[in-house]
Formats: structure tokens, sequence, C-alpha cells
């Protein structure tokens, strides 16, 4: 490269500098060039037009699913259409916004299934914990009699690594403090 530019890094730059004319890169088969076009220079009246062209685009030159979403996000943040626009959108441009609004509806369904399997793996872990730290209740008073608020609290606070080396401790320890030792 030595100094050169890439073709991409240096049509990122004209963006920067709004030199680009929207109409030149209407069509373009450069994909950076027709995520960009909410970012060319163009007439206030051109701008739901340089949002449908930018997604007829992201969809005619990006084959995966991943990066069309992520692309389709970009697309929405750079073109920041309001309400009426999107509206005008969707009457001019049907077969694109019924598009877009799958990606979104993917999208979500993506961010819910996500924190779904999070919230059952954190539920898992925390329903695992305790009961290992109800075990070690047991196994602590079957061997030292009731066991006093202080260490309760303690194994209730403890996390599931220590909780295993506390209930190791307990087949030796001659008493409950060497099991926290």
């Amino acid at each position: 490269m030595g100094g050169n530019l890439s073709h991409d890094q240096n049509f990122k730059n004209l963006i920067l500098d709004s030199q680009l004319p929207l109409e030149r890169y209407l069509t373009s088969d450069n994909l950076v060039a027709r995520l960009n076009l909410p970012n060319l220079r163009y007439a206030p009246q051109d701008k739901v037009r340089a949002y449908a062209y930018a997604i007829r685009g992201l969809l005619e030159l990006e084959p995966d699913l991943e990066k069309q979403l992520k692309y389709a996000d970009f697309i929405d943040i750079y073109a920041a259409l309001d309400d009426n626009e999107l509206e005008e959108y969707r009457r001019h441009y049907p077969k694109e916004a019924e598009i877009v609004e799958t990606f979104a509806s993917r999208f979500e369904q993506r961010g819910i299934q996500k924190g779904f399997e999070k919230g059952m793996q954190q539920g898992i872990q925390q329903g695992k914990r305790q009961g290992e730290a109800e075990v070690l209740l047991r196994q602590l008073e079957r061997k030292f009699g009731p066991i006093s608020e202080f260490w309760r609290q303690r194994i209730e606070a403890a996390d599931a690594d220590t909780l295993l080396l506390w209930a190791e401790r307990i087949l030796t320890a001659k008493t409950i403090e060497e099991v926290f030792a």
C-alpha cells in the first residue's frame, strides 16, 4: 500500500467532506458507496430516495444476513428519517419497506432470543449455586449442629467455586471455622 489509500478509504474521506453528489452513486455496485448514500450531498427532497437506494443497494450487494442486519441499522442511523419521511418511504418503496420491517423484526427477535438465553443461563447458574449452598448448609448442620446467621450469610453470598471448596473441606474439618479458613 505504501501510503496510498484504498478506493474505499478515499470514498470514506470524500463522504466526510460531503463532496459527493447523490446522483452519481445511486446505482453503484460499490457496497460502501450505496450504504453511505444518506451521507452524500443531495437536495432535502431527495432524502427518502437516498435512503431507499441505500437499502436497495444493501439488498442487492450484500448476501450475508448478519451483515445486512448490521448495515441496515447503519443506514437508519445516518438517514435519520422522521415519521413523515418514513411514511413517504413506505408509500414510494413498499417492497423495500417490507424487507426493512422484516429486518427490524428479525433484529428484535434476535435480541429477545439472546436476552432469553442469557437469562436462562443466569437462572440455571443461580439455581445451581443456591442448590450447592443448600447442600453445604445441610452438611454443616449435620456435622456441627445449628448454623449461626453469620455463617449462613457467608454461604449465601459465596460464589459457586467457593461453595465447592467449602464442600470439600467439610470432609476433613474438625470445626466449622476450618471449613471457611
